[in-house]
């Protein structure tokens, strides 16, 4: 008897084994590169971004150059017309996520909060942006049950845009399936924010030399491994790129929007004192480390409850916001 119950629990060993590899290399990215062109889906047309090959299967990630919303599609499923960024922005130069790209490279040489920093609602609320940068720390939590609990009576898909870094992605698988988890519960809304891979950052440094324009930063994998951990974990890369610290250069801006990227600032960073008013792209830290910008957005949210309550105050969702403004 006990030897066959060690013979069945190493049966059951085998097969988990075999069942996390068989998972690693469905979810295992490869060949991933920038790759222009243009396709019909769904009745649709799509512009697509990347492609690359997971689980043997050649694949796009692709955004809707009218909604800016992305996803992935297998490419035997679609024809791609391939051609260049620059053939694609004349071509669809008044769709929002063109213009909006063109909006962002315009207000590229400010070394701090380049690119898009206001969003434009129709009513008075605000766009909420949480920065999650390498941390030992765990996720701020509070925030997203805050915001479930504050609009629980007005409003399901509570939207999000997350800036993640991929170093966080290393760190907490936790933290990322809980939030995984509160989508499936269709409790919030989440658009993924490409915020660098590694997030350099040397506080002795002068703002010139740091984050993103440290010497030396490989920009491509900076920007490319962190769609690719995010590919990884199963979720979909946005459209929306948010400098490290805010901080940038016209050079480093004009390499970002090259991949079809779209850098988004902020106006109200609140642990800096800034103040949200109707419109503001909120930033906050949910990575334990701006325990300061929590508890000011969380009193924000309390001092608002009876406007939420009303629907006077609303949180907008990153991609409709932006699709708003630039649509003609």
């Amino acid at each position: 008897m006990a030897r066959l119950l060690s013979c069945f629990k190493f049966t059951v060993w085998c097969l988990l084994l075999l069942s996390t590899l068989i998972t690693t290399a469905q979810s295992s990215i490869s060949n991933y590169k920038p790759y222009f062109a243009t396709a019909k889906y769904n009745g649709a047309e799509i512009i697509i971004l990347r492609k690359f090959e997971q689980g043997g299967k050649a694949s796009y990630l692709y955004t809707n150059p009218a909604t800016l919303i992305t996803g992935t599609v297998i490419a035997k499923e679609i024809h791609a017309a391939q051609t260049s960024l620059a053939q694609l922005t004349a071509l669809f130069k008044g769709a929002p996520y063109f213009r909006a790209l063109a909006a962002s490279e315009a207000q590229s040489f400010t070394l701090q909060d380049a690119g898009l920093i206001h969003g434009y609602p129709k009513e008075q609320g605000i766009t909420l942006t949480i920065d999650l940068c390498p941390s030992h720390k765990p996720l701020d939590r509070i925030i997203f049950t805050s915001l479930i609990s504050a609009f629980a009576k007005t409003e399901t898909h509570v939207p999000v845009a997350l800036s993640i870094t991929g170093r966080f992605m290393l760190t907490h698988a936790d933290d990322i399936q809980w939030l995984k988890n509160l989508e499936k519960q269709n409790k919030i809304d989440i658009t993924w924010i490409n915020h660098t891979y590694n997030h350099h950052y040397n506080p002795k440094a002068p703002l010139p030399d740091n984050f993103l324009l440290e010497p030396g930063t490989d920009v491509d994998f900076e920007i490319l491994g962190t769609e690719i951990a995010l590919l990884q974990h199963g979720l979909i890369p946005s459209v929306f790129f948010r400098f490290p610290g805010l901080v940038s250069d016209n050079a480093v801006v004009q390499k970002v929007t090259a991949y079809g990227l779209i850098p988004i600032g902020s106006d109200a960073w609140l642990a800096k004192g800034q103040q949200a008013n109707s419109g503001s792209i909120v930033l906050i830290h949910g990575n334990g480390n701006e325990p300061v910008g929590v508890n000011d957005f969380i009193k924000l949210l309390q001092s608002e409850k009876e406007k939420v309550l009303n629907k006077e105050w609303l949180l907008y969702d990153l991609r409709e916001s932006v699709e708003n403004e630039f649509k003609q």
